[in-house]
């Protein structure tokens, strides 16, 4: 168990003076001098040809000239292995040889029992890790023939065997007992550690038998525990055994993989989970290196909360998780399955299914290195999936299936976290179904998500009109600003382009206002503003409504036009035009295949957490100053 309370203040200070943050950033990057007494290098948080990651190790301190990112030796730690900060002391404590004392909020020591904890969580990782050592070297021995033919069967030679620290178990009951008791291990370690058991006559056995083992690694590298795979006919035991729960190795967090994927899957923002240790190595060995695997369980919600430690997953769109699914029964229903668990992430999820039911390990051994790239980049949106998944239970030629399919599937669009993915979503389900337009389907998501409310139409425009309402309304609001009180609307009224306006009308009116010179230019107000904007506005049906539009009274609390409400509802404006935008960058991100075109797709994604950030400040701007 991790210590309980906070780690004492003067530990913390000690932990920093011992850690050598040149030796401790050396370890990720080659640093060069760069004269007063500094050190420069390449950063490792971001692309850059030049370096501009400078450390200065006088102070313990680091900047990147690059990126921003900046601070101390712990910091450098949090952000290199993503941890947290009492991970990250603990980390360097351990490195440093600093006994570390935990307090509560009073001040009050917390107990010595922690410090065993942190003593005993050392002392397991160094048996895990001799372990793995000795089962490498095992790897090479006459009786693990079968366990090299599996590999080799694989597409998987010794270098790849050594490079991802596969090992064999031999037989007897404890050639590893024995080899670990010989190092200075107890037998309660070796217990505690999954790494041994009692028989049932008392005596210590090892776990592992006959077997091909993999590492299990945590994410910063140490060895927790292991996979092992059975390779025997007369072997009893389950396909594969893992390592049991032990205060190292908690197989609802653990991921395979992880260490070695962690920094691609921060960096390209992009976090594939496969199924097995094989299918990790071949996707790694493809080009695919940010994939992850869980280990002895379902991928559940704390495999989540890692991952999206690692995406920076916050609340607008950081990145995708790709969940890779046989395409047979079986495989669909764990993407149903997964569906439920997945809404935790924000970003974009997907799905990579292979349709003759290939995992990306034997995909690789049939085609190659490429088949398993463009497995990958020819992902589906997970929700997608699901849909034509679900919808193919049902008769969609009779009017009582497809009313069932939309009872079963307009649910499943309730639940997507991206609001803006909705109404883009319920127009496919529209198209799946066959119905005319989506109006059927909102309708019903609409009842599901609680807006019931029926939206006023500012005017009546005939069946043709299509844009949205609220966006309308804002529309509509913000000319009325330009028309009324020119030298409220202003540069912001100016800076929104008519093509970010749904209503032709209304746009024909911003077009018309920048026309007369933009509101921030008009010299004049009333009648003769209206005069110059007409003689500007060329579409009939807009240069009607003028003076209607001059004279309505404003939405505001007593319909008077002040400067809080126009900045508002111009900042509205400017944000529904750029979420817009953002809804189309994503669905070109789905399209785009980041392996062929790498760059092109880091390019649009940059594009795309611009626009998000700019629509989030926009939406601060626009809080308080609309009423309700």
């Amino acid at each position: 168990m991790p210590p309980r309370g906070r780690i004492r203040a003067a530990d913390i200070a000690l932990v920093r003076e011992r850690s050598k943050i040149d030796e401790i950033v050396g370890e990720h990057l080659q640093l060069k001098r760069a004269g007063g007494g500094s050190l420069k290098g390449l950063c490792p948080f971001h692309d850059e040809k030049s370096p501009s990651f400078q450390v200065t190790p006088t102070r313990n301190l680091f900047h990147c000239f690059g990126c921003g990112e900046g601070g101390d030796v712990i910091s450098f730690v949090q952000k290199i292995d993503h941890l947290s900060f009492s991970e990250a002391v603990e980390l360097l404590a351990g490195r440093a040889n600093v006994e570390l004392h935990y307090e509560d909020d009073s001040g009050r020591a917390t107990g010595a029992p922690d410090r065993a904890n942190v003593g005993q969580r050392a002392r397991l990782v160094a048996a895990n890790t001799a372990a793995a050592a000795f089962f490498v070297e095992q790897l090479g021995t006459p009786e693990a023939a079968p366990a090299r033919q599996f590999l080799a069967e694989r597409g998987f030679d010794r270098q790849v065997a050594i490079d991802f620290g596969c090992g064999f178990a031999p037989g007897g009951w404890d050639a590893l007992t024995r080899h670990l008791r010989g190092k200075g291990f107890t037998q309660a370690e070796l217990v505690t550690g999954g790494l041994a058991k009692e028989s049932s006559r008392g005596t210590l056995i090892d776990r592992f038998h006959r077997r091909l083992v993999w590492p299990i690694r945590d994410i910063t590298g140490d060895v927790i525990g292991f996979g092992a795979r059975k390779l025997m006919d007369d072997d009893p035991g389950p396909k594969y055994l893992n390592t049991p729960e032990t205060p190292l190795y908690k197989k609802s967090t653990v991921l395979y993989g992880i260490e070695r994927a962690k920094r691609d899957i921060a960096r390209k923002h992009q976090a594939v989970v496969v199924e097995g240790y094989t299918d990790v190595m071949a996707c790694h060995l493809a080009g695919v290196t940010t994939a992850v695997a869980s280990c002895g369980t379902a991928f559940g919600g704390e495999h989540i909360s890692v991952l999206r430690r690692l995406l920076m997953d916050q609340d607008e769109f950081r990145g995708e998780v790709v969940y890779t699914f046989d395409g047979d029964a079986a495989g669909q229903a764990a993407a149903m399955k997964t569906f439920a668990e997945d809404q935790r992430f924000v970003g974009q999820t997907f799905v990579a299914v292979e349709p003759h039911g290939n995992d990306p390990c034997e995909l690789r051994q049939e085609h190659g290195d490429a088949a398993v790239r463009d497995l990958i980049a020819r992902r589906t949106p997970l929700i997608e999936f699901v849909l034509k998944t679900t919808l193919a239970a049902y008769d969609l030629d009779t009017v009582e299936g497809r009313v069932h399919a939309l009872e079963k599937t307009a649910p499943l669009l309730a639940q997507i976290k991206d609001h803006a993915l909705r109404p883009a979503y319920a127009r496919r389900l529209a198209g799946l179904l066959g119905l005319p337009d989506e109006s059927e389907v909102m309708d019903r998501l609409r009842r599901l998500t609680g807006d019931t409310t029926e939206r006023p139409r500012p005017r009546q425009r005939g069946p043709q009109r299509t844009p949205d309402d609220a966006a309308v309304e804002v529309e509509r609001e913000a000319v009325k600003a330009a028309l009324q009180v020119p030298e409220m609307a202003g540069p912001s009224f100016d800076a929104v382009p008519p093509a970010a306006y749904t209503d032709p009308d209304y746009a024909a009116v911003a077009e018309a206002v920048s026309g007369a010179g933009g509101a921030a230019a008009a010299r004049v107000t009333g009648p003769a503003w209206l005069d110059e904007v007409a003689a500007h506005c060329p579409r009939e049906s807009a240069r009607a409504m003028l003076t209607a539009l001059a004279v309505e009274p404003m939405r505001s609390v007593g319909g008077e036009a002040d400067a809080l409400y126009v900045n508002a509802v111009l900042a509205r404006l400017q944000e529904m035009a750029t979420v817009r935008r953002v809804a189309a960058l994503k669905g070109k991100l789905q399209r785009m295949n980041p392996v062929e075109a790498p760059d092109e797709y880091t390019k649009v994604f940059g594009q795309l957490v611009a626009l998000e950030a700019q629509a989030r400040s926009l939406r601060e701007r626009a809080m308080g100053g609309l009423t309700p």
